[in-house]
């Protein structure tokens, strides 16, 4: 009976094993949808919301190769293998809930951040091209309003500013600024990295208890013999 109990806790580990792989993956493929989404805007926003994401992909990576350790610990019906194995996974499930809970915590200081580093980015003049890439995507002009460019270091409008870009004598302005669009664009990214995160650490719980299950088993049998 006890035999036939570790044998399917084993195999119960070695399929969460498989979804452990594939959260990874799914790790991996969040954190780069959107580093890819917000990196054409980096010299606007800066690298800090960016970093969750970079982490995940890390985590990811990490998790894919703790995967294999899984497998072979469950294949051998080694105690001390196993737990290690479970206690990797409590220390990845701690960190995707603070990247999870931060990313959460983040979005709400959002509006304050891009307003500031928006209004710097404009005002040094050095991130045109994130700024002509913005504005044409979004059809806007400046932070608020085209006004925000009178205080550029570049003391004109970029031809993205215009509705026509640029090809006409007169341009003639977006009238809405930038900050409401590029605002909520990054604000839904984040909460993005929250979901993955709390989501994905909330199924690992499965295989902590998985891991732990098996480790008493073995640990039991080898009391047996």
């Amino acid at each position: 009976m006890v035999e036939g109990g570790m044998k399917c806790i084993r195999v119960l580990l070695f399929a969460f094993n498989v979804l452990f792989t594939l959260i990874g993956i799914g790790l991996i493929a969040g954190g780069a949808y959107v580093q890819i989404n917000l990196k054409g805007y980096s010299e606007i926003i800066g690298g800090q919301f960016s970093a969750a994401a970079v982490f995940l992909i890390i985590l990811g990576v990490f998790i894919f190769m703790i995967a294999a350790f899984g497998c072979c610990g469950a294949y051998k019906e080694n105690y001390c293998c196993i737990m290690t194995f479970a206690g990797i996974l409590v220390i990845i499930f701690i960190c995707e809930m603070a990247a999870g809970i931060a990313g959460f915590i983040y979005k709400d200081k959002v509006d304050e951040q891009i307003s500031k580093l928006m209004k710097e980015s404009i005002k040094d003049g050095k991130a045109l091209d994130d700024w002509n890439k913005v504005q044409q995507e979004f059809k806007c002009c400046g932070v608020n309003s085209s006004k925000d460019w009178e205080t550029s270091a570049n003391a004109s409008f970029p031809d993205s500013c215009c509705s026509d870009g640029g090809k006409s004598p007169s341009c003639i302005h977006y009238d809405v600024g930038c900050y409401t669009e590029l605002k909520e664009f990054v604000k839904d990214k984040i909460v993005v990295i929250g979901g993955i995160g709390v989501g994905f650490a909330v199924i690992q719980i499965i295989g902590i208890l998985f891991a732990c299950c098996l480790g008493r088993a073995v640990k039991k049998e080898y009391e047996v013999v």
